[in-house]
């Protein structure tokens, strides 16, 4: 299914009736009466969605610029000549580290997350590989939350 795109070429044409949705600011089609409009529900799912997506997109690389900060950056430096790594490697860690809270923060106050669960995400930024465990259930949050909305979608469940 093509969507309209503003200024996009080969995009679909705007449908004759549509509506503008204020909070999303994305053209909506108007619904007739054989489709359900959708709900408050799925509008917070797919922020939510898109959330868990972009902390589990950052968790990947930042679980792996601190081991090679301290394998090429710490110990290379010491045992031999090669010290040019460390600023390199400590710049891209901290941008890395920065957005993987920030992106933490964001789930939290969209995903609704206790506290403990999000001690643990950050706990597990801290440790070396500690990331790699928190992508594997980032993944299986984000495969819930999937699941979750497309059930409440087709209506088999009223949550």
């Amino acid at each position: 299914m093509r969507r309209y795109v503003p200024g996009v070429r080969g995009a679909a044409p705007l449908p004759e009736r549509c509506a503008a949705d204020a909070t999303m600011d994305v053209l909506v089609p108007a619904f007739t009466s054989r489709h359900a409009p959708p709900t408050e529900g799925a509008l917070v799912d797919i922020k939510t969605a898109s959330a868990l997506h972009r902390l589990r997109l950052i968790s990947l690389p930042e679980a792996l610029s601190f081991p090679a900060l301290i394998l090429f950056g710490s110990v290379l430096s010491r045992v031999s000549d090669i010290d040019y790594l460390m600023m390199p490697l400590g710049m891209l860690h901290g941008v890395l580290f920065t957005l993987y809270v920030v992106f933490l923060l964001d789930v939290w106050v969209k995903a609704k997350w206790p506290l403990k669960r999000v001690a643990l995400f950050f706990l597990l930024a801290v440790l070396p590989f500690g990331g790699l465990y928190g992508e594997k259930l980032l993944k299986r949050y984000e495969a819930d939350g999937v699941i979750a909305a497309r059930a409440r979608a087709e209506g088999t469940v009223s949550a």
